[in-house]
């Protein structure tokens, strides 16, 4: 048979070509920034720049297991309120069952590469528990380098990664067969499907198995999705009391599990909003009124809310005229999400992301924090209200990484443009990286930069 890779080579030739040129890329992974990765043109293209993206995520191929994201609390919690928490029977039934006696490992995992779900051959779970692939870690391109979840994620398409072509030296003996998970109505990236074992991992058809299977699942949560809005439009809606809405079981399809309620803030001029799956970008101003809105969930009068929205004195007959308009908006997304007056309120639950922050940090669960973290909320906002919540998460955000942070996460909030200026952080970074570590030099580079920088 002969290989997808390289067509004109049987399978067992181009594997075996394969691995020659990733170990001899090995060789040479030290030296990568120096030389341009000149030395690894013998590398397939996407494995190449997958490689030179990991090297300047500050990856260690060296470390032998993937850092743990997530602890069982917080990792039972978060899979419970995801929306593919909804399609693992579909999984199970058509990639996990079959699995169990084929030495084979099925993972699924959230859109920034964190393993939720691992089940498989026995065997080989407890052999994978050796590198951490497992529920709850971090398998994106920035923390272990390449391998088919976090380089399919990356790339937003089907990858299978062999042998030695993983960043990683301690994933070697592995390969992996991974391929996105869309929103079936959206389109957004929702997760990962991923096989991952010996050789049979990255056969020929392994491929068109995982894409099937995503399909399948993709299918079904449109068809529960059609069910409950056929169930809703027959039925008339009650608010559910909050001890009712904490008592739904993770297994059990529900409307929350299905679509998430969404409200992205961080790092954008235009906050997202996504309702009963349907997203929309909002203008600056009704972004700012949802957001302020969505930091008081018991609601605002009138004049409070001019005053965390307007700088200065801020006029009720203004306010209400874009209410007006901000309905409008929402009512196109779902009428039952429309805000109410006297006090404003919105009611339905959203999720802003910087509430997520916010939430994490009191968790203490600060590396899931900064990944949320996208940038400041609404930076170009001069609402008295976005104001405050912009500076209350920025600041926590950064107090916690500074008392709790590792060096890697730390060096990971120093790309941000809020960071580039913080002397203090740099500093903090070089007490906490070993006195040979090659980050150093990339750390002292930039006190010299700053120190410039602010001289002049």
């Amino acid at each position: 048979m002969k290989s997808p890779i390289h067509p004109s080579l049987s399978g067992s030739d181009a594997a075996k070509l394969i691995q020659r040129r990733a170990l001899a890329g090995h060789e040479h992974l030290d030296n990568l920034h120096a030389r341009h990765g000149e030395e690894l043109l013998g590398l397939r293209s996407l494995v190449r720049e997958s490689w030179q993206r990991s090297a300047q995520l500050l990856a260690n191929p060296d470390v032998a297991e993937a850092p743990l994201a997530m602890d069982r609390d917080e990792l039972e919690d978060y899979r419970r309120q995801h929306p593919l928490a909804t399609i693992m029977p579909v999984i199970r039934k058509l990639l996990v069952q079959p699995s169990h006696d084929s030495g084979l490992l099925v993972a699924v995992g959230d859109d920034v590469g964190r393993l939720l779900w691992v089940d498989g051959d026995p065997v080989m779970q407890r052999r994978a528990e050796s590198m951490m692939f497992v529920a709850g870690a971090d398998w994106s391109e920035a923390s272990v380098g390449t391998s088919a979840p976090g380089t399919a994620l990356a790339l937003d398409r089907s990858i299978q990664i062999s042998g030695a072509e993983h960043f990683k030296r301690s994933v070697h003996p592995w390969s992996c067969t991974a391929v996105p998970f869309h929103d079936p109505d959206s389109g957004a990236l929702l997760g990962v499907v991923d096989i991952t074992g010996t050789e049979t991992a990255v056969a020929p058809h392994t491929v068109s198995l995982v894409e099937a299977t995503v399909a399948a699942a993709q299918a079904q949560l449109r068809i529960e999705r059609l069910q409950l809005a056929a169930a809703a439009k027959a039925k008339p809606r009650r608010r559910s009391s909050p001890s009712a809405a904490g008592s739904s079981s993770g297994e059990t399809p529900n409307k929350n599990s299905l679509y998430r309620n969404s409200l992205q803030l961080l790092g954008r001029d235009q906050a997202l909003l996504s309702i009963d799956g349907r997203t929309v970008t909002l203008s600056a101003r009704h972004s700012e009124i949802l957001a302020i809105l969505g930091s008081h969930p018991s609601g605002l009068s009138a004049d409070d809310l001019c005053a965390q929205l307007y700088p200065g004195e801020g006029s009720a007959v203004t306010l209400r005229a874009e209410m007006v308009r901000l309905r409008k908006v929402i009512q196109e997304l779902s009428p039952e999400a429309v805000p109410e007056s006297r006090p404003y309120r919105l009611p339905v639950e959203l999720l802003p992301d910087a509430g997520q922050v916010l939430t994490c940090l009191q968790r203490g669960a600060h590396r899931i924090a900064l990944e949320i973290y996208k940038g400041a909320v609404l930076p170009r906002s001069e609402a008295p209200g976005v104001v405050q919540l912009r500076e209350r998460v920025s600041h926590l955000l950064r107090e916690a990484l500074l008392s709790d942070g590792s060096a890697d996460t730390l060096l990971k909030y120093a790309e941000l443009p809020e960071a580039r200026f913080d002397v203090e952080l740099r500093l903090a970074i070089l007490k906490l990286l070993p006195p040979r570590s090659p980050k150093r030099a990339a750390v002292v580079a930039d006190l010299e930069r700053l120190e410039d920088e602010l001289a002049v």
